[in-house]
């Protein structure tokens, strides 16, 4: 039976975003954002989340605040909203000039836009905390809400201050976005924002259109050979991910070298060098973007076949979101780890480095063995990411389309006894590890 609100719901669906149907996923969410629920969607990227606001804003009265941790990311959201003339929509940042910055500030207090975008900085402050709630605020967003738990890969400071926010703003609903996220940093995300009832919508990280392999290597010769025919061989756009800004550096020169059409990014670029690199890639005059993952949350480019990773990330959920922003268009695509043993020397030296307390170091230790333990295994590459996520695809045993699944390792001589410890390291992380965590966060 189709209920008043599903008949208002399709319509502003048609009319307003041209869209006819609604993915699962997307339904299950915003049915409960409309219900009044808190709620945590973990969707794969791609997936349409920033729907899942958008589509509630229309329909909800007052306004929906997205906190979102990059500038760049909500300054094209917002623009494209307004252009679309899908929703009013302001962004508050450090970026604007002062006059451009009064100019949405009133535009707040008058109640004329739908939607403001903001860093979880600015949602911090006294004033802007005031201006919200005097115009009222029906639905906090928080973007990447991953950067909220300690026990996530990227981690941002500044979003432990948002369940403080709540509290000042009234404590609004709020729908928290993450493309992923473990058991242990759900409870995180739930017990920073106050909010234990808040309901999952996990619809799952299973992508079948990315083919997951791994390319062993034994020095870094052979590792500049396999990149350099990774990309010569692999059709359509791709980026390469570098773990330092001197590997990232030496792989764009390489290729640069080679007469590849390529660019570069990383944190030591100035802005201005960084921004016109990204729109290189991003408007296709350079078919391939070699960078650090600074080149990270909110990178949109739906066509990007392939991406390879010159060194081993420092845990599976970094890789999974880096590899992911591959096939988002949901065309074939493949993601590529180079694993040289000794390039986990460098992830195990900024562990050393790290200043974490006693248990997030061991937990983050326990996660880089986790990432090796992936990268020597011999099982089917997305089997063994549902196994680390908790995400259990009924009746999956392989995907037919990783280099495991359709070239099985023949492992012998010495290199079993290697090949088991890292099917066991694995095995025993997925079970133990896990409620360890648990009760480190708790």
């Amino acid at each position: 039976m189709t209920t008043p609100l599903y008949k208002q719901i399709d319509r502003v669906l048609r009319k307003v975003f041209g869209i006819d149907a609604l993915r699962d996923g997307q339904r299950r969410v915003i049915d409960s954002v409309l219900a009044g629920r808190d709620t945590l969607a973990v969707m794969p990227t791609g997936s349409g989340k920033s729907l899942c606001y958008q589509l509630p804003a229309r329909l909800l009265k007052g306004l929906t605040v997205v906190v979102s941790p990059l500038i760049s990311l909500m300054k094209d959201q917002a623009e494209k909203l307004e252009e679309a003339g899908i929703a009013s929509a302001a962004q508050v940042n450090s970026s604007l000039s002062r006059g451009d910055e009064q100019e949405a500030l009133q535009a707040i207090q008058d109640a004329g836009k739908d939607i403001v975008f903001c860093t979880p900085e600015r949602l911090a402050t006294a004033e802007f905390q005031q201006l919200l709630r005097k115009t009222g605020v029906a639905l906090l967003v928080i973007d990447e809400a991953h950067c909220i738990s300690q026990w996530g890969h990227d981690f941002r400071p500044a979003y432990l201050e948002i369940g403080a926010a709540l509290a000042a703003l009234g404590q609004p609903q709020v729908l928290a976005l993450t493309a992923t996220a473990t058991d242990d940093v759900i409870d995180d995300i739930r017990a920073q924002l106050g909010r234990p009832a808040m309901r999952v919508v996990n619809t799952g990280i299973y992508r079948p259109n990315l083919q997951y392999r791994v390319r062993q290597v034994t020095n870094p010769d052979e590792k500049n050979a396999v990149l350099l025919e990774l990309v010569r061989g692999t059709p359509g756009v791709g980026i390469v991910y570098a773990a330092t800004v001197k590997a990232a550096k030496e792989a764009y020169q390489l290729l640069a070298d080679a007469g590849e059409s390529v660019t570069l990014y990383h944190g030591r670029l100035k802005a201005a060098e960084r921004s016109d690199n990204q729109e290189l890639f991003m408007n296709g005059e350079r078919r391939v973007m070699v960078a650090t993952n600074a080149f990270g949350m909110g990178i949109d480019k739906s066509d990007t076949r392939f991406v390879i990773h010159l060194q081993v990330p420092g845990n599976l959920e970094a890789y999974y979101q880096e590899s992911g922003r591959a096939g988002r268009d949901g065309e074939d695509a493949e993601c590529t780890l180079l694993y040289y043993h000794d390039d986990t020397r460098l992830q195990k030296f900024f562990l050393m480095k790290s200043k974490a307390p006693d248990e997030k170091h061991e937990l983050d230790r326990e996660k880089l063995e986790r990432m090796i333990a992936y990268a020597q295994s011999g099982f089917c590459r997305w089997k063994l990411l549902l196994d680390y996520f908790g995400d259990p695809v009924p009746g999956f045993e392989r995907c037919c389309r990783c280099d495991n699944c359709l070239s099985p390792p023949v492992i012998s001589g010495e290199d079993v006894e290697q090949q088991q410890l890292g099917d066991l390291r694995l095995a025993e992380v997925v079970v133990g590890d896990q409620h360890q965590a648990g009760v480190a966060v708790g």
